[in-house]
């Protein structure tokens, strides 16, 4: 029973909210897990002391707020969907408060640093990967599902697909663009050396269309020659704080991040005023 009905929620999420592959299967593990918590109780019988052992238990679990906050979001929406299409007669989780998290500021690069990193010897592909990373601020799932059909180097742009399937254009600057060139009859001549075709634009040297773990690992690689831990989210995070830094306007970064809500993207804000304090007090040393 509750199989089936997890199946109907996940259509629900997909086709009604349009949300990504990627949140989908977060929402399958999470409510799978609590499932299997309850030894499978059908869902019209888990109660709310139910729900407050499986928030304690992963507690003593040792879980991070970030993953118990996921976790709690996914039965809050799940129990209220079931609950307003009849298939429970009372939500266990009406109440059940959001767990509040300290807020983190993202890590962000210096542009010296940022200087090192596209000034490396790199190869077509990963040239073209680190630009729209950084030159474009896009998320790494973003980057991957980039199809040849998606921008336009004449008119310097590109559309993306981001969260909740939202299409947004991203203006792209001299290097990137210049990246893409350059890196086209390579990709052209890995897809004929492998006699295969793809729409997309990330095709490795081996005719493979790039992974998610393939953009972490060269990030990742690039980070170590830095002496710093980052990933291409520390890209589109380092990308956002710059272009704030030399004066964008805060709704104009929204709209290139593609945030619903621009008190998400306020959170690059504190970041600038975090760096600037610690640049003044660094030259104002007594």
């Amino acid at each position: 029973m509750n199989t089936q009905i997890l199946s109907e929620y996940l259509e629900f999420l997909e086709i009604e909210k349009g949300l990504a592959e990627n949140t989908l299967d977060a929402y399958r593990t999470d409510l799978n897990a609590f499932f299997d918590f309850c030894s499978d109780t059908d869902i019209d019988k888990i109660q709310r002391t139910g729900i407050n052992s499986y928030i304690r238990n992963l507690h003593e679990k040792h879980y991070s707020p970030t993953s118990i906050m996921r976790k709690t979001a996914s039965l809050r929406g799940f129990f209220k969907w079931a609950n307003s299409n009849g298939i429970i007669k009372d939500n266990p989780a009406i109440t059940l408060e959001q767990p509040k998290i300290p807020q983190k500021l993202p890590k962000v690069m210096t542009i010296e640093e940022v200087n090192i990193l596209l000034n490396q010897n790199l190869t077509n592909l990963q040239r073209v990967i680190a630009e729209l990373l950084y030159g474009c601020g896009l998320r790494v799932s973003e980057l991957v599902n980039l199809k040849t059909n998606d921008y336009d180097l004449n008119s310097k742009f590109l559309e993306c697909t981001g969260k909740g399937s939202k299409d947004r254009i991203v203006p792209m600057g001299k290097k990137a663009i210049k990246a893409i060139k350059e890196f086209l009859p390579e990709r052209d001549y890995n897809m004929q050396k492998y006699n295969i075709q793809s729409k997309f634009l990330l095709i490795n040297e081996h005719g493979k269309h790039v992974t998610r773990q393939e953009v972490y690992t060269f990030i990742h690689e690039q980070g170590k020659k830095l002496h710093k831990s980052i990933s291409p989210h520390t890209l589109r995070h380092t990308f956002a704080t710059h272009l704030l830094e030399n004066g964008a306007d805060l709704r104009v970064v929204q709209e290139l991040l593609g945030h619903s809500n621009v008190s998400t993207t306020q959170l690059y804000t504190h970041i600038s005023k975090k760096r600037l304090k610690e640049v003044y007090f660094s030259i104002n040393k007594t």
